[in-house]
């Protein structure tokens, strides 16, 4: 039997859409938004790209032959890895943004108010927000701060299947580490399948084209009082003005290449010493699996860049085999998660 599956990925500006035969990618868009076009709150413009994705749909698909729509997790309650139906639930705290603020909040709202006109499911698969941690991994040092399991879920547990295949294994028979190097990097230990741990991607770990990934706390609330900055201001200059653009003045990872390549030595330093505290997280993160990894997986839109990955293998090369898999593919990974609980692989999980 053959399924069709529209997957919606929402982002700040933009909402990227693809309409899957099975496995088979039948057409796909970005459909562009006019930030002054968009309501401040998110759950807002739930009516307008609605429209504008039905619009979409209706140019291109007969949408009674759809099987599903699948929509980007958002930021919801943690919750385990797989692929959910969008329940009242889900929609009430995705609608309230529970989890924090993010365009992603509107992938399962969206697949619910399509998939409802035609009675067919609505899932999200893998969300920012889940959360397999152990025990020792919530634990930060501070009573009143608690770590918190918030990643590129998706594209993670995407390629670790991916490559589990590759290697000839089942995700849930191996130990893998995934580092995802993106506009955030987030590396994970996954344990038979199950992430015990990662980096928040806004607050810890390595910096990245935007974020200043973990500081010393010293320093950082010296910074806090300075006077310099109000709260709003810091955040952003932690989150949008930090790492190769703060050092550089660029977010542009091909820029940096050329600039490395003409023999910039501030470049080629920063580069350097992004790859090194990528490969430091590593590293740790292997002390999660006692060591135990059959391969370490760099995934994301910096792992086009073999300086990079090249600097970050001869660092950890020798925990495991190092295997790179570039770019993101979050609207595959979406239909996926979807034509597996079709085909009854796997069962859909409830949000409670």
């Amino acid at each position: 039997m053959t399924h069709w599956i529209l997957a919606i990925n929402p982002g700040s500006t933009s909402t990227k859409l693809a309409l899957f035969e099975d496995e088979v990618l039948y057409t796909a868009e970005t459909l562009r938004h006019n930030p002054q076009e968009l309501a401040p709150v998110i759950a807002d413009q739930l009516e307008y790209r609605t429209a504008l994705v039905s619009r979409w749909l209706e140019a291109n698909f007969n949408g009674d032959k759809l099987s599903a729509v699948v929509g980007r997790g958002g930021m919801l309650k943690p919750i385990p890895s797989g692929t959910y139906a969008v329940n009242e639930r889900m929609r009430e705290d995705l609608r309230k943004g529970v989890g924090g603020q993010h365009a992603s909040n509107l992938g399962g709202l969206i697949a619910h108010s399509l998939a409802s006109r035609w009675g067919i499911p609505a899932f999200i698969v893998d969300p920012v927000s889940v959360d397999e941690f152990i025990p020792e991994a919530r634990i930060s040092g501070i009573p009143e701060i608690e770590r918190r399991s918030r990643s590129h879920a998706l594209n993670i547990r995407a390629v670790a299947r991916r490559a589990a295949r590759d290697l000839g294994h089942e995700l849930e028979d191996i130990n893998l580490i995934v580092a995802h190097l993106g506009g955030g990097i987030s590396v994970a230990p996954l344990q038979k399948g199950r992430m015990l741990d990662v980096n928040d991607a806004n607050e810890m770990g390595p910096f990245s084209p935007e974020r200043s990934g973990g500081l010393p706390t010293g320093d950082l609330v010296k910074l806090a009082f300075s006077g310099k900055y109000t709260q709003e201001e810091l955040v952003n200059k932690i989150l949008r003005g930090s790492g190769l653009l703060g050092y550089l003045g660029t977010n542009d990872g091909v820029e940096v290449g050329r600039r490395i390549q003409a023999g910039d030595k501030k470049a080629e330093l920063i580069g350097r010493a992004m790859a090194y505290q990528i490969a430091k997280e590593i590293g740790a993160m292997a002390t999660v699996l006692c060591g135990q990894v059959r391969a370490i997986i760099i995934t994301g839109g910096l792992a086009h860049y073999k300086r990079l990955t090249g600097w970050i293998k001869e660092h950890v090369r020798f925990i495991a085999p190092v295997l790179i898999y570039p770019g993101e593919d979050e609207l595959q990974a979406l239909a996926a998660g979807c034509l597996r609980v079709l085909r009854g692989e796997e069962s859909p999980r409830e949000y409670q």
